[in-house]
């Protein structure tokens, strides 16, 4: 017999709904507040500005910028590993490492990891029996560990570069270090809690056990050297000489990266640029601008190209082995039939 004080469905409704229009909401007030900077900016660039502070970039920042892109994509195929461990799937690396690879590359451009990462997850690892549930599994528990080494960041920074980031967050120091010393408690109790146990919890729908603790620190590792890296892409391509170090620019790169992640807009596309523009201390709007464009080249466009190219190799291949097939049991079929004959 249901209790009187039950809700009902249609009480039930809006509270189940609520968070979903308040992120909406949110979503939509920060991409439209970092559109209104971005063309506040390009209203005054200069593109003879702009066209100088490409040409300014030196060969040898462009060269670091693709390294730091490479050890940040090969961070990104470690999180594929260590999901799939957890999953207790033993998978060739070379598969994991293309499937990681061209996951990241595509959703980081396109956006909505969760359906562009997957799909292209599942299109490649199905080929090496991989189930749909096992690959969405795979999908969250790799966004886990950015996520782990997010936090890390965000903690480290705040603690150590507390004055510094005052200006970006506006709190005060002295409540930065308290954010960043809760932020670095908060994951050494975390690592306690999994490694007394197995641990189960639904992410994103899915009933999950959690990385213990060995793996859950090989996920922070992984998550600090990616965004590390990709913060480094950006950070190189500064013109010289820097007017900030990297600690604090890293935290200003991951502030970004979170706005562009909330507003769900493709790769933060307009939200990352507006906040580094806002916030990054250079000695023009073109040279910064000239900065991001060649960021969103190496790290986004470049390995987009790349994955796509590989994607369709890959078909290619497939179809090919099966037309192979196809033609050899076709082959055997009429030469038993010769032979019945």
């Amino acid at each position: 017999m249901p209790l009187d004080n039950a809700p009902s469905k249609k009480e039930a409704w809006p509270r189940q709904r609520i968070g979903k229009y308040v992120g909406g909401f949110i979503s939509v007030g920060i991409a439209t507040l970092s559109i209104v900077i971005l063309f506040h900016t390009l209203a005054h660039l200069n593109l003879a500005h702009l066209r100088a502070a490409i040409a300014a970039t030196s060969n040898g920042q462009i060269l670091s910028a693709c390294g730091l892109a490479v050890l940040s994509y090969l961070a990104l195929t470690g999180y594929d590993g260590l999901a799939l461990k957890q999953l207790r799937t033993r998978v060739h690396y070379g598969r994991t490492a293309f499937a990681s690879f061209a996951s990241y590359a595509v959703s980081f451009t396109l956006g909505f990891p969760l359906v562009t990462a997957g799909t292209v997850r599942y299109w490649v690892y199905s080929q090496v029996g991989l189930t749909a549930s096992k690959v969405a599994s795979l999908t969250v528990i790799a966004g886990v560990t950015f996520w782990l080494g997010m936090a890390l960041v965000i903690g480290v920074t705040l603690l150590l570069r507390n004055e510094t980031i005052s200006p970006v967050d506006h709190f005060a120091p002295g409540i930065n270090s308290l954010m960043g010393l809760a932020v670095i408690v908060a994951l050494l109790l975390y690592l306690a809690w999994v490694s007394m146990g197995r641990r189960k919890t639904r992410l994103q729908g899915f009933r999950l056990e959690l990385p213990g603790f060995r793996l859950t620190l090989g996920q922070i590792a992984l998550g600090v050297i990616d965004l590390c890296s990709a913060a480094g892409v950006l950070y190189v391509l500064l013109p010289e000489p820097r007017h900030i170090d990297f600690l604090t620019f890293a935290a200003i790169y991951v502030f970004a990266c979170v706005l562009g992640i909330v507003s769900h807009a493709p790769g933060g596309i307009g939200v990352f640029e507006a906040t580094m523009l806002k916030f990054v201390p250079v000695s023009s709007q073109e040279a910064m601008l000239a900065s991001l464009l060649l960021f969103r080249i190496i790290y986004y466009l470049l390995p987009f190209i790349l994955a796509l190219s590989l994607l369709g190799v890959n078909e290619g291949v497939r179809r090919w082995k099966g037309l192979g097939e196809a033609t050899h049991r076709m082959q055997s079929v009429k030469e038993h039939r010769d032979q019945s004959e």
